[in-house]
């Protein structure tokens, strides 16, 4: 790997698959698990810092980033045990993500998601979710992040095409 932070995001992707190997939200898994979020906060601070950011950086940390939910959704789901109704909203929030990527995706010829305020509150949020599991078990929980995530997708969503509708006029009229 070229740089360090590129090397942390590949290690993440590793140490998030030692997480099925772990009895959910017990003292192992609390400590594998912080690692990973310490490093998904590092790679990207010591990228900009060394000078050493990157596409494939970028791209390396958001396949961590997806990794890392996928992982969590298998272990997490027999503990939460979601309402249909919840997991409806889920696909509807997934199915507004992937709106996004294909938007990014048709304008751009790359696959990218905005780092928008609303995308680190829902990941900080998501982030948290393991850990406040292990002390509370509660439906309002994954009601709140849902809600978080919606707004969130939804905000994407509309700066994503807001920027190609831009785009696409600012080449015929500028």
């Amino acid at each position: 790997m070229k740089s360090v932070a590129n090397f942390i995001s590949a290690a993440r992707i590793l140490l998030t698959f030692t997480l099925i190997l772990t009895k959910p939200l017990s003292a192992a898994f609390i400590i594998i698990y912080l690692f990973c979020g310490i490093s998904d906060m590092l790679d990207g601070y010591i990228a900009r810092k060394t000078g050493t950011t990157s596409k494939l950086g970028e791209k390396l940390d958001s396949f961590a980033d997806f990794i890392m939910i996928t992982v969590l959704i298998i272990i997490l789901y027999p503990i939460v045990n979601p309402t249909v109704q919840i997991l409806i909203w889920v696909i509807l929030i997934g199915m507004i993500r992937l709106i996004s990527v294909a938007v990014v995706f048709v304008r751009y010829k790359t696959f990218g998601m905005l780092h928008t305020y609303g995308n680190k509150i829902t990941g900080f949020m998501l982030f948290l979710f393991p850990l406040v599991l292990t002390v509370i078990r509660s439906n309002t929980l994954v009601n709140i992040l849902c809600i978080v995530a919606t707004v969130s997708a939804i905000e994407e969503l509309a700066l994503t095409y807001y920027r190609m509708i831009f785009r696409q006029i600012e080449k015929v009229y500028l």
